[in-house]
């Protein structure tokens, strides 16, 4: 029972008091619920207070081995582990030297991945994957075309009402993690696709949901995944879609435009610049682009021009060398 009442404080009251979103507060309880289960199997359901940094760590090693974790899985759930027991010792469950985590060692961290993201040739074929002569078709070209033109996230798009959107002003305004908002101007096509859907859906309350399910229901953010990654196996992209990697083709396609980062940071909605430099990926073909560009390649043309036409010796010899430089002395 202790466990029980532990994390339903710990996700009921720290969580929700921090205004941690409901996504977030999801995957820690799955995260947690995972790490119990651990501990009541393996562990014959050690109390909370008695858990270790050795129990910690064969946990790490059991996701390792047995579950076939990644170096980025293991650390999200090692900092999920570390903030349950920190929040303990907060609203004082737990003495500050009974916390397991107080010196866990670091995890070594997982290597950075590059986002995967499509051409522009392959987000045309993207788009064209829906029909245009349903509701349900134009309500997904409309999804695809919101996340690919604005770069908002799925759950933002799911929480979208109809008061959010102003095609006046050309703008949206979202709600992103932290319950932090923001205005993001909308261009002439994702204008364009969204007035055709809110024509063929109908009028609703501005307190409404924009996307609306075939039921009439707002959509949730795992019905826009499953329609993205559905729409994506039906055009015949060969890459594994999703809301998320519209959003890396959104940045990825601004930065080979020559927009900042800062404005991109700003229009992801990223507090930290650190989150939005993962978009600084080049591709091998930019790579030998910038390789062909460089002026070192004129230079070399320049020197070839002065040199005599016959053969040069591999070397001088040294006694020759050393003459040539008491020429230059005397």
């Amino acid at each position: 029972m202790i466990w029980e009442y532990w994390l339903k404080s710990f996700l009921g009251t720290f969580c929700v008091a921090r205004g941690l979103s409901p996504n977030t507060i999801a995957a820690y309880s799955k995260s947690l619920e995972g790490f119990y289960g651990f501990v009541k199997i393996r562990l014959k359901d050690k109390a909370p207070g008695k858990i270790a940094a050795v129990d910690v760590l064969a946990y790490i090693e059991y996701l390792r081995q047995e579950r076939n974790n990644g170096a980025s899985a293991i650390n999200r759930q090692v900092t999920i582990i570390k903030n349950f027991f920190r929040a303990m010792v907060a609203m004082g469950y737990m003495a500050y030297e009974a916390n397991p985590m107080k010196l866990f060692p670091k995890i070594k961290a997982a290597p950075q991945k590059l986002p995967v993201w499509l051409s522009k040739e392959e987000m045309k074929t993207l788009t064209k994957c829906p029909r245009t002569d349903t509701v349900i078709g134009l309500r997904d070209r409309a999804i695809i075309v919101l996340l690919y033109g604005t770069g908002i996230r799925a759950s933002e798009c799911a929480m979208m009402k109809e008061e959010d959107i102003d095609l006046g002003n050309r703008t949206i305004q979202v709600l992103g993690k932290g319950g932090h908002s923001r205005v993001i101007p909308l261009n002439n096509e994702v204008l364009e696709v969204l007035q055709r859907y809110r024509l063929a859906r109908g009028e609703l309350s501005l307190e409404t949901g924009f996307f609306r399910s075939r039921n009439g229901n707002q959509m949730s953010r795992n019905a826009i995944y499953e329609r993205i990654r559905t729409l994506g196996e039906r055009s015949g992209i060969n890459k594994r879609l999703s809301p998320h990697r519209l959003r890396h083709t959104f940045a990825t396609h601004l930065v080979k435009e020559g927009v900042d980062l800062l404005t991109i940071s700003k229009l992801l909605g990223h507090r930290q610049m650190s989150s939005t430099q993962i978009y600084l990926h080049l591709t091998a073909e930019d790579l030998r682009h910038a390789a062909d560009k460089h002026p070192v390649s004129g230079l070399i043309e320049r020197l070839e021009s002065f040199l005599p036409n016959m053969k040069l010796p591999f070397q001088y010899p040294i006694s020759a060398r050393r003459k040539e430089v008491r020429t230059y002395k005397n």
